[in-house]
């Protein structure tokens, strides 16, 4: 293998099988991809994992065109449209820098409010403010549970990190990269897509044209953003303080 064709990632986290658990999600995506009969949407090519490097086919990027958008939204609807049984993953896995927890269960909501909301909550140092976000997590959490399980179709692979940077374009094809993959509701990849910007009108266009958005979307979308919106908190600091007290707002207000 050429060097030139190879792109080496340095593990900078905590986690010894972090590089492990990120091949395995690329593999799972890569099978769910093929079930769907979805060619234009790839995974790059896993060469050689070990605890401190992951080498993986490199892509000669470029700046995504139109058609690129169109065909990243609807190879994504189609991935979403496979059912799978049960809700979260059968082990840990990582998302960036953080450990991501998982447990198999049959209740989507339950799941979600147990091991993102409240584990993140869990995480945050401040005492104030990590008490503040508990309370509202203890007061509404039934309520929150409910909603979600209600509002979700079926267990869909996610991708689990779905922001612009993890999705690259070639002369070829659209790749993704760097998944925190685990087994949820689908606009819950969605809802990421619109944090840093950078998925074009007609991304979320073809997605709706394949498998359309609900219509509790745009609250389900805010809830779900506050897992990553913590998950940010708890790793760069106050920036991110806003978006997550905006996010309980919401849960307030369900």
């Amino acid at each position: 293998m050429n060097n030139m064709d190879m792109f080496r990632k340095q593990n900078q986290s905590e986690f010894s099988d972090a590089f492990f658990k990120e091949a395995e999600g690329l593999r799972l995506l890569e099978k769910t991809l093929s079930d769907a009969n979805v060619s234009s949407l790839k995974i790059p090519e896993v060469y050689s994992v070990n605890s401190a490097e992951l080498s993986l086919q490199k892509i000669q990027c470029k700046q995504a065109d139109q058609t690129q958008m169109v065909s990243l939204g609807e190879s994504l609807a189609s991935m979403h449209k496979i059912q799978f049984d049960r809700y979260g993953f059968k082990h840990d896995n990582c998302i960036g820098l953080s450990l991501q927890p998982n447990v198999l269960s049959d209740q989507w909501g339950a799941f979600f409010v147990e091991y993102r909301l409240a584990y993140q909550v869990s995480k945050v140092q401040n005492r104030s403010i990590r008490s503040q976000f508990e309370q509202v997590l203890t007061d509404h959490r039934t309520k929150l549970e409910l909603f979600l399980t209600q509002q979700c179709e079926h267990p869909s692979l996610l991708h689990g990190d779905l922001w612009s940077g993890n999705v690259l374009f070639d002369s070829e094809a659209v790749w993704l990269i760097d998944p925190a993959v685990y087994f949820g509701d689908r606009e819950a990849d969605l809802a990421m897509t619109e944090m840093f910007g950078g998925f074009t009108p007609e991304f979320y266009r073809s997605y709706d044209s394949v498998y359309p958005r609900s219509t509790s979307y745009s609250q389900k979308a805010i809830i779900y953003n506050l897992y990553h919106y913590l998950n940010h908190y708890n790793l760069f600091g106050d920036s991110y303080l806003l978006p997550c007290q905006q996010g309980f707002d919401c849960i307030k207000n369900l």
